[in-house]
């Protein structure tokens, strides 16, 4: 799973530092005025039979009759062994600074009293029944009384999006113990110096004095403590449910005496920690190890911090999720192009790897197309071709007569005429309005790999289909691959064919055309003859006659790695292209964070008419640009920031771009794991306008839709997205 970190099951930030430099800025002379208030009262519990007190903080403007709707995020914030809910009253000033700055939306702090087992309660509900200070159900009585409690009586977001469980020392053990335990209550866990221990904490721990993790007349049970304690619960973890985790400790922590408990000092322990949750499917983490001890100069600045990496996950409004059902198999699918049908329905194109809708299945990756019907549900019908080996399809366009032409490439002999084909060949079929293939093409150099990634509509309605070639399929190989562009006649034979390169490699992903020309987009590792090499790859435009001849070329990008893969011409008569950019966004800029969607706008003759760059903290790209009635477009892609409302791993992305190429929307939506994304980190979405004016995207899909089911380890989703906001 990625999530806007990066992690899921695999690797996140470990960020070492001498200090959180720039952390605790002085309070802006703005930010006094702006300021929140903080406010004692009690919650009725009923698993304790007494009231809980709490500090609770209001932010600025919480009490305004104009924000009377308004519905605000909640921190939980536990104090450490010892201390009282005052502790935390100290981050005020930080709070009422970040909010009026920008850095924190306006949240609602609740900061609960702990006084249960001496003020070492630890959070959980203690089995401890010693008459001098007996155990009481803690653990109940704040995931459940206090957060219902709080909930009714505040304008509070009352979904686990809009929560964030935090503490230090104690309340640090606590607020892992709730992230993990209590999924469905919380998203977002801001974890502290936890004293927390693996397997079983030091003989001189407070952890084993207070009765919170005894039994009976034990003050302390190894089993309790390892039944509550982190690895018991990461097996259990729900990877539906993410959970975004920030983790901090000193580098002076205290030191336990034993030099054999060496092992069980905090710090060590936090990275112990933070090493287990890293691996856990459905826990994003980052790690700070920040200089100073087990005290307020390591957890105020880590606070500052740790909102500023969470606020942007922490929202009132629950993410969007993909709509069921998917479409696919058992196994692992791809998705392989989408067309709008005239009835309102949808063609799909996707791989599968076995039968769908009881098709014959011939191995390995076939090639399906599935009609939807108007409801965009139910199939009406479905065809599945392939051969032993592997075929995938990257593009569907619609015909005239209610047919649609793909294509792809197989990897085996496809059309009958390529018996012992040594290698994939690209192909373009045509389908006729009831599923029934009418012809398909199988072409490429017969002795190396060959690739169709993209397809678009002619006007006498054959196609232009591009890719690339490792041989000399239209010309002699100038490099490792050459782009080749493919124009099919109407009976699927061909009209003529380009093939160009470089010293490199060369790819075309997209093709689109209009009444005067034909432009090809792409990527080249070392440049193209009559242009200037940017660094790292960079992406690529080109226009091209409707006979073939190229009349112009340029190159997009930066100084890192680039390309452009998706493709549109606007109602201006623009030829728009969206892909990634890495490392500089060309103009000396770094990049937001990982790579970005870079987004371009060219005029027919070549010059450029705008440029922009979206991202955030993780990785984007785009994959698809779709024109919109009256000259803005829409760029359909992936994220794995938080550009909207995160819904877990790398999300579906849409963004708006008016003709001037100012951004107008953005916005993501997606399951917990990983949408619009393959595992190599490659998009994998496609989309195209139906005529209702919704968008309708369809990708690879890893983890559960709203309402329905996953099908295998990768499946395709169909998506009616709004353009105007972005979502479904």
């Amino acid at each position: 799973m990625r999530l806007p970190w990066r992690l899921g099951g695999g690797a996140a930030a470990l960020l070492l530092a001498a200090g959180l430099a720039g952390a605790l800025p002085d309070g802006a002379a703005a930010s006094r005025e702006r300021v929140g208030t903080l406010t004692t009262a009690s919650a009725p519990s009923a698993a304790l039979g007494t009231p809980i007190d709490y500090t609770v903080y209001l932010p600025y403007g919480y009490a305004e009759t104009r924000n009377a709707n308004l519905r605000y995020p909640v921190l939980y914030l536990l104090h450490g062994r010892g201390d009282t809910m005052t502790a935390w009253t100290r981050v005020k000033a930080d709070l009422d600074r970040m909010i009026a700055d920008g850095e924190l939306p306006p949240v609602i702090a609740v900061l609960p009293d702990a006084p249960w087992s001496g003020r070492g309660s630890y959070y959980v509900d203690s089995a401890y029944t010693g008459t001098d200070d007996p155990g009481r159900p803690v653990e109940t009585a704040l995931t459940r009384d206090l957060v219902s409690y709080v909930d009714a009586t505040y304008r509070t977001s009352a979904q686990r999006n809009g929560r964030l469980i935090g503490g230090y020392s104690m309340g640090g053990a606590g607020a892992l113990r709730y992230a993990l335990a209590h999924q469905d209550l919380f998203a977002n866990a801001l974890v502290l110096s936890p004293a927390v221990y693996r397997p079983l904490p030091p003989a001189d721990s407070s952890a084993r004095e207070f009765g919170g993790y005894g039994l009976g007349a034990q003050r302390f049970s190894d089993e309790v403590y390892q039944r509550l304690n982190y690895p018991a619960l990461l097996p259990k973890l729900d990877p539906e449910l993410p959970v975004r985790m920030y983790l901090a400790v000193g580098d002076d922590e205290v030191p336990n005496p034993d030099p054999a408990d060496a092992v069980h000092d905090l710090d060590y322990e936090a990275a112990t920690l933070y090493n287990t949750v890293r691996r856990a499917d459905g826990v994003a983490a980052q790690f700070r190890v920040v200089d100073g001890g087990h005290d307020w100069d390591v957890w105020e600045p880590s606070f500052v911090d740790g909102l500023r990496q969470l606020a942007p996950t922490l929202s009132v409004t629950p993410p969007a999720g993909l709509p069921a059902p998917l479409r696919g198999t058992a196994g692992t699918d791809w998705a392989g192009g989408v067309a709008a049908a005239p009835d309102g329905g949808a063609v799909l194109g996707y791989a599968a790897s076995g039968p769908v809708d009881g098709q014959p299945y011939a191995g390995g990756l076939d090639a399906v197309v599935t009609r939807l019907g108007p409801d965009r549900r139910t199939a009406t019908w479905t065809a599945e071709f392939g051969t032993p080996a592997n075929e995938r399809l990257y593009g569907v366009v619609p015909l005239a007569d209610g047919g649609v032409i793909t294509a792809g490439y197989t990897r085996g002999d496809l059309d009958g005429r390529h018996p012992g084909s040594p290698a994939d060949d690209a192909i373009v079929a045509r389908l006729d309005a009831t599923g029934a293939r009418t012809w398909l093409t199988q072409l490429g150099d017969p002795a190396k790999a060959d690739r169709f990634y993209a397809v678009a509509p002619a006007p006498d309605g054959g196609a232009y289909v591009a890719g690339y070639t490792s041989g000399s399929y239209a010309a002699t190989s100038a490099g490792d691959k050459d782009a080749v562009l493919v124009r099919v006649r109407p009976d699927g034979t061909v009209a003529w064919s380009r093939q160009f390169g470089g010293a490199g490699e060369e790819k075309a992903y997209a093709v689109a055309a209009d009444a005067g020309g034909v432009y090809l987009t792409g990527v080249t590792s070392a440049g193209l003859p009559g242009t200037t090499a940017l660094g790292g790859t960079d992406g690529w435009l080109a226009r091209f006659t409707p006979d073939g001849d190229r009349q112009w070329l340029t190159t997009a990008g930066g100084t890192g790695d680039d390309l452009l893969a998706g493709l549109a011409v606007d109602a201006a008569g623009n030829a728009v292209a969206t892909g990634s950019v890495g490392a500089s966004d060309g103009g000396g800029t770094a990049t937001a964070g990982g790579t970005d969607v870079l987004t371009v706008a060219y005029g027919p003759t070549g010059q450029q008419r705008w440029r922009t760059v979206s991202g955030g903290r993780g990785d984007e790209a785009g994959a698809e640009v779709v024109a919109l009635p009256g000259g803005d477009v829409a760029v359909v892609g992936f994220t794995g920031s938080a550009l909207g409302v995160p819904a877990g791993g790398a999300d579906a992305l849409t963004l708006r771009f008016d003709r001037r190429g100012r951004q107008t929307v953005a916005a993501q939506y997606g399951t917990a794991r990983d949408d619009a994304v393959d595992a190599f980190g490659e998009e994998n979405v496609y989309a195209t306008l139906a005529a209702d004016g919704k968008l309708l995207v369809t990708g690879l899909t890893t983890g559960t839709p709203s309402g329905g089911a996953a099908l295998g380890n990768g499946d395709v989703f169909l998506a009616a997205v709004d353009p105007t906001v972005g979502r479904p």
